[in-house]
């Protein structure tokens, strides 16, 4: 695979979710602001906000491993929530929601450092979509622009770093890594299927304005995840797809994952697809799995 290729497909994603608009190359880390700390067995939880270039606060937490950094820094983590209109990126924090979603305390506890920002609308963080054509993109950037802060921290590594995510959190994992190629590795949990498989075609669900309004512009679609997966054909990525979900169709999954073997093949990346026999979740021993199956990927 090409870049030319890579950069069709992500323009095709833009298509639908509205233009990239930060600056590629390097940026300057955002300002920030620490609240709460507290301290846990095996870790710190720090409640941050940082500024975004588009002038809303980005609000979150920040999870550090307790003692000092290794030789090279914490492996750096983007832990990505699912759909939680009140709680947000508490979920993955262990500070409520449905079990299984604590993810970002997996994360901390293997030796990660985590950054998990609300999603747009939800945990109270509402910025408002001003001059985004979708709350997709909106939170793409404040999770690029929250990687240029976690990336920039002395303790940590700031060669490559991680998303991970279940459901909401699995496609937002996908997405933004399509737009940062600091972003090596994805791990997506209950995440996607093709647009046509999804609900028997029923976009509905997609076209809230938090979300891709102007999905359904265009039949079929401007971008499916046979892009998304193009784009990300040279990184390594790990997804659950379980047999039960009744969200997303593993078979789906597994069509598009073969549709773009060519891609990966020429790019060199990975892709591992598992199948647990279980509804809408991320079964704890996957998230194991997935977390040394990115370890290995940032370290190679």
């Amino acid at each position: 695979m090409n870049a030319t290729a890579q950069a069709t497909a992500r323009d095709r994603l833009e298509q639908v979710m509205g233009p990239f608009p930060l600056p590629t190359g390097h940026r300057e880390a955002p300002p920030y602001e620490l609240g709460e700390q507290v301290s846990a067995d095996d870790h710190v939880r720090t409640e941050i906000r940082y500024a975004h270039p588009d002038g809303s606060q980005v609000a979150g937490y920040l999870l550090r491993p307790n003692g000092p950094a290794p030789e090279g820094g914490w492996p750096a983590a983007l832990a990505l929530h699912g759909t939680q209109l009140e709680l947000g990126s508490r979920t993955v924090v262990g500070l409520g929601g449905k079990a299984h979603r604590d993810y970002a305390l997996r994360l901390v506890a293997d030796g990660w450092a985590v950054l998990a920002p609300h999603y747009p609308t939800m945990g109270g963080y509402d910025p408002g979509f001003d001059g985004y054509r979708s709350g997709t993109m909106k939170a793409i950037t404040d999770n690029v622009v929250g990687l240029d802060l976690l990336l920039s921290l002395p303790e940590v590594n700031g060669s490559a770093a991680l998303a991970m995510g279940h459901s909401l959190g699995g496609h937002n994992s996908l997405y933004t890594a399509c737009f940062d190629p600091r972003i090596r590795a994805v791990v997506t949990s209950c995440g996607f299927d093709s647009f046509q498989d999804y609900q028997g075609g029923d976009l509905t669900g997609w076209l809230q304005q938090r979300y891709m309004p102007h999905l359904a512009d265009q039949d079929p679609p401007a971008f499916d995840f046979d892009d998304v997966l193009t784009v990300l054909a040279d990184r390594a990525v790990h997804v659950t797809a379980p047999l039960h979900d009744d969200n997303f169709s593993w078979r789906s999954v597994d069509r598009l994952v073969v549709a773009t073997e060519d891609a990966r093949q020429r790019a060199g990346g990975r892709i591992v697809v598992r199948h647990p026999d279980c509804a809408h979740d991320f079964p704890l021993e996957l998230q194991a799995e997935a977390i040394a199956f990115a370890r290995e990927a940032l370290s190679g």
